[in-house]
């Protein structure tokens, strides 16, 4: 019988332990400032670290490398990263982070919906159960009664 975690689930692990640690930062973090203007600062955080981490370990490609698709997608994914920030840092501006985080976490279930209808993911039963208790789970939670 197999032991232990697969390399995704301890990266997956680690992003919702990040995640969390993000919600209750930025939470203190935009108490007197603008959400919009802390989205920005965060955002000039994240390039600078990443900047740093591939210049270390060596992992800058050549942009002409990257196929157009990939360069599409990549900016597409970019804008939504933004709208996604940019939303999640006025929620969080306007009302408590254990009640917005758990609605950002929705994006569980449109990640598996958009999956099955838009790259041919396969789930099954007991997938479909966990992704009802999820979005059960964060209206739950998020709940004002």
């Amino acid at each position: 019988m197999k032991t232990g975690l697969l390399p995704w689930q301890v990266w997956a692990l680690l992003s919702a332990a990040f995640a969390a640690m993000t919600a209750i930062f930025a939470k203190i973090g935009i108490e007197n400032i603008n959400s919009d203007f802390a989205t920005f600062i965060r955002t000039i955080v994240i390039l600078a670290v990443l900047t740093g981490m591939l210049a270390a370990l060596g992992e800058f490609q050549s942009p002409g490398s990257i196929s157009g698709r990939s360069y599409l997608f990549l900016v597409l994914s970019g804008l939504a990263t933004g709208a996604s920030w940019l939303c999640y840092f006025r929620a969080l501006k306007l009302g408590e982070a254990a009640k917005v985080a758990p609605i950002d976490k929705l994006s569980v279930l449109l990640v598996a919906l958009f999956g099955v209808a838009f790259l041919d993911e396969k789930l099954s039963g007991p997938n479909w159960l966990g992704i009802a208790l999820i979005a059960a789970g964060a209206v739950l939670v998020a709940y004002q009664g």
